[in-house]
């Protein structure tokens, strides 16, 4: 890893300063203990529906919506939930290793953090999600001393189709990574969230979601070798700049336009900005246009995200519709790059992904809103850590424009992944970890 001598001030979502002259290597993944925690948790943190299982079960509805007539099962697993609880903690501990499970909403929901011990013997993190959902399946067999007719049923309640299914369709078992055969290519599992996730696990506040997605956007970067030798900074100061909202630009860029601004007036504040810190000056001059240029194209990147973001924000939050986001990531770059001659944010990939996001999210085709999308998608994986934070934030000050709705698609997610502070606050507990 390189050393770096420049630093950055991190503000928090509502434009204090936390921390000040943060070397820019402290927020790396690789070495903030903060997101080293969240990662490590992302991997190990399992959400059990104890309530929803019992449900389930007691209507034979199992699987993605199926109902199987004459296969249901009447137990009283939240009346027996200590018990239960007690002997899936009891399966999952490691020697020198407890398992620490969380209740939520009465018991009916559990977050349970499998021993890293389980991971470390492992070759990938299904370790945690396949141990959990075993142990609750068999801590419910066992309880209720359920044959071995029935136990498949208990099964299908807690894995869901697979492995009828490759990924656990329907489990009430769940974790916030996809199965791995669900990844477009090497190192895209922690870019394979769900943006309702962010959305739900930061309460809507769309800075930190913003903030979430992109710390696991980096962090994916990272892991699939896109922040090696020079491209570190580069991957590092996207990340500062748009997702932790480093010097207040992003604070101050929406500030500056949200009561009266657009997308265009946007651009004219970043450029502003990008002339006033001399991260770019004027160059030479084509008729009436003025061409800028930059001595340093990995800082105006950062300064063009920053933007991008602060444009989404202003965008989508004067409408309340997530919808717009595809069409701002395009035309805000595409207007920056009228406007000075340099390069759009991550050099023209944000405009790339946007086209495509349009049609596949809500045009002739239509197939979804923007809150199902992910990093790993096909249309939106292609930008390198710096659209789909734009489109949680978005999603994050919708006003119920969505098809699918964060609390349709994710309640789960914030009632569990959303009451731990690395998922739910991580600007403020990335900012201590430097």
């Amino acid at each position: 890893m390189a050393k770096y001598s420049e630093t950055i001030d991190l503000y928090s979502d509502d434009g204090k300063v936390l921390k000040s002259n943060v070397n820019l290597g402290a927020i790396s993944p690789l070495v903030n203990p903060a997101t080293l925690k969240l990662i490590d948790l992302t991997k190990r943190s399992i959400a059990v529906n104890l309530g929803g299982i019992e449900a389930a079960l007691k209507t034979g509805k199992l699987g993605k919506g199926g109902m199987i007539m004459g296969r249901e099962l009447d137990l009283p697993i939240m009346a027996n939930k200590d018990a239960i609880v007690a002997k899936i903690k009891d399966m999952l501990d490691v020697e020198g290793e407890g398992t620490v499970i969380n209740e939520y909403k009465g018991g009916n929901l559990l977050l349970v953090e499998a021993p890293k011990a389980r991971l470390a013997a492992a070759s990938t993190y299904d370790a945690a999600f396949t141990a959990v959902a075993a142990a609750t399946t068999y801590a419910i067999v066992d309880q209720f001393d359920i044959d071995a007719f029935n136990a498949s049923t208990v099964k299908a309640a807690t894995f869901g189709g697979y492995p009828h299914t490759m990924d656990p369709e329907g489990a009430l078992v769940t974790s916030v990574l996809s199965n791995p055969q669900n990844n477009e290519g090497l190192g895209y599992a922690l870019r394979n969230i769900g943006v309702n996730h962010f959305v739900m696990m930061t309460g809507r506040n769309a800075m930190q979601g913003a903030a979430l997605a992109a710390t696991l956007e980096t962090a994916g970067e990272f892991e699939m070798g896109g922040a090696i030798g020079p491209f570190e900074r580069h991957m590092l100061l996207q990340y500062a700049y748009q997702g932790l909202n480093a010097n207040n630009m992003v604070y101050d860029l929406v500030k500056e336009n949200g009561k009266t601004g657009t997308v265009g007036t946007v651009v004219q504040s970043l450029v502003e900005k990008a002339i006033e810190d001399k991260v770019i000056v004027p160059g030479k001059k084509g008729g009436y246009f003025q061409f800028y240029d930059t001595k340093d194209p990995m800082m105006w990147n950062a300064y063009a995200a920053a933007g991008t973001m602060a444009a989404t924000m202003v965008n989508c939050g004067a409408g309340r519709f997530a919808q717009a986001v595809s069409s701002t990531l395009l035309y805000f770059n595409d207007l920056l790059e009228h406007e000075t001659g340099l390069p759009s944010t991550d050099f023209g990939r944000v405009m790339g992904t946007a086209v495509g996001f349009s049609f596949f999210s809500h045009s002739i085709y239509g197939g979804g809103g923007p809150g199902i999308f992910n990093g790993n998608h096909v249309v939106t994986r292609h930008a390198n850590g710096c659209a789909i934070p734009c489109v949680v934030a978005a999603c994050a000050l919708d006003a119920g424009t969505q098809m699918f709705t964060p609390e349709g698609t994710s309640a789960v997610m914030g009632q569990t992944y959303g009451q731990i502070p690395e998922f739910n606050k991580p600007i403020q507990q990335i900012a201590n970890g430097v």
